[in-house]
């Protein structure tokens, strides 16, 4: 189910999407999809970067899977 949204661009960002769009004959909005499923695989990475960041800075903290299991009610089931 497709759901629209507003976003502002800069002009000269939006000329080149166009421009794209128009040569490959798809619709702006196929396109930014495209783009960002792209650029998914760097999001991740960016997220994973920083978890590692927060665990070392000691923003946050693992926990090992008895832990886990102990604290969800998991270990009774």
């Amino acid at each position: 189910m497709k759901k629209a949204i507003n976003i502002s661009i800069d002009k000269d960002v939006l000329n080149i999407l166009d421009n794209a769009a128009k040569e490959i004959d798809m619709s702006r909005s196929k396109l930014i999809e495209y783009a960002i499923l792209a650029y998914q695989d760097k999001m991740d990475e960016m997220i994973a970067d920083k978890r590692l960041d927060d665990i070392a800075s000691g923003k946050a903290r693992l926990i090992s899977l008895d832990e886990f299991m102990r604290k969800t009610g998991l270990d009774n089931v």
